[in-house]
């Protein structure tokens, strides 16, 4: 008989934690809603709700990247390890994205104005990228060697990225519904209420766009493998600098503008340098 194989224990709990994350997303976004305590709406709690679901996402990206990690630095990896890491993320990053997005949309901006949109449409949104988020993880494991996790790029947006883009906009909505408040200014006040009902229309169309980013095959960098590595060139100096100065000077603001910043920058940026690839060898074919 074979003798059973060892779990690593720390990766593991890691890995669990992550999926944990995930369910008590799910669980926190269920509170968003009509659900009301003394007769009246909730607004606080609803806020809440929605800001500690999007956090729990990002503190499973966290889990997410801590695990393979200690995996490798511990020499614990393992098939059973790379498997349990993809059934977490489909939990954390496409299942908990896609009903945080349905509830966010449908129950808490909803009093705010903006595009009404059809709940069957949202629903076909939600199902949409939580399917091309398992089809993205179980591409990557099928494509991916545990030897070779060190990778510097991607094919494909990463799954705890498109996750971010959705759960971005819940995460900085308070520090925008704080804004509206009296207290501030006229422009500030002007600002936040066009800002709500606009991510109120625009977040399906966002969901439904990094799903599509998800199952392509554009090029994305492995940025924590190029911010913590030796090797940083001009360009990723320069970029780590507008990072900081964004998040020192509007916050949790900030968290949107960065994600939204990864996943369509180099999409638009292969489809640039197509038109002028295309339009060279236009030139070029006209001149002889």
């Amino acid at each position: 008989m074979k003798p059973p194989r060892l779990i690593a224990v720390l990766p593991t709990m890691l890995t669990l934690a992550n999926g944990a994350c995930g369910f008590g997303a799910i669980t926190f976004a269920a509170k968003l809603g009509p659900t009301t305590v003394d007769g009246s709406t909730p607004v606080e709690v609803a806020v809440n709700a929605s800001f500690i679901a999007a956090a729990l996402i990002f503190l499973a990206m966290v889990f997410d990247m801590l695990d393979g990690s200690v995996a490798r630095l511990m020499k614990q990896t393992s098939e059973l390890g790379a498997q349990l890491d993809s059934l977490c993320d489909a939990i954390s990053f496409g299942v908990a994205p896609a009903f945080l997005m349905l509830q966010f949309v449908t129950k808490e901006l909803a009093r705010y104005g903006g595009v009404s949109y059809p709940s069957r449409l949202l629903w076909t949104i939600g199902m949409l990228y939580a399917m091309c988020a398992i089809m993205r993880l179980a591409r990557f494991n099928v494509e991916t060697d545990d030897d070779e996790d060190s990778h510097a790029e991607f094919s494909g947006l990463p799954s705890p990225a498109a996750a971010g883009v959705v759960a971005a906009f819940p995460f900085a909505m308070p520090t925008v519904v704080e804004l509206i408040a009296p207290p501030n200014g006229a422009i500030l006040q002007r600002t936040a209420e066009w800002i709500v009902p606009a991510v109120r229309t625009l977040l399906p169309l966002i969901t439904a766009a990094v799903a599509g980013l998800m199952v392509s095959r554009i090029r994305y960098a492995h940025f924590f493998s190029q911010l913590f590595s030796g090797q940083r060139n001009r360009r990723h100096v320069i970029q780590l600098v507008v990072l900081l100065l964004v998040v020192f000077f509007v916050h949790e603001l900030a968290v949107p503008l960065i994600f939204l910043w990864f996943a369509f920058a180099s999409p638009l940026r292969a489809a640039w340098t197509s038109l002028i690839g295309d339009r060279l060898r236009l030139y070029k074919t006209r001149q002889v």
